[in-house]
């Protein structure tokens, strides 16, 4: 029998007794669900790297974003909060549009 010990999407238990499987699974409480949103986002950009194709991809990205739209629930923060602070630090710092790879800065 495999053992998960990984934050799972709402429908995954349905879909395993659908198919006349059993399982255990358990609650989290919110200071449980913060940390297991933390590993499943780093699995989720692992799978994002390994993505083989665009479709992939934006796949992994849709799960990406649905982690994070967890995570601001978890803060108590919304999208819109999320967002103006986003483009703040763009405003700041810049954004990624001009794809720069900084090699080495000197001393």
């Amino acid at each position: 029998m495999p053992i998960y010990n990984k934050l799972v999407r709402d429908k995954i238990l349905e879909i395993i007794k659908g198919e006349g499987l059993k399982c255990k699974s358990k609650i989290l409480d919110p200071d449980e669900l913060l940390v297991e949103l933390k590993a499943k986002m780093v699995e989720e950009a692992h799978e994002f790297i390994k993505s083989a194709d665009e479709k992939e991809a934006v796949e992994e990205l849709a799960d990406i974003l649905e982690l994070i739209y967890a995570s601001l629930e978890s803060y108590g923060v919304d999208f819109e909060e999320l967002e103006l602070i986003r483009q703040k630090k763009k405003e700041k710092r810049g954004g990624f549009d001009k794809a720069i790879y900084l090699i080495e800065v000197e001393e």
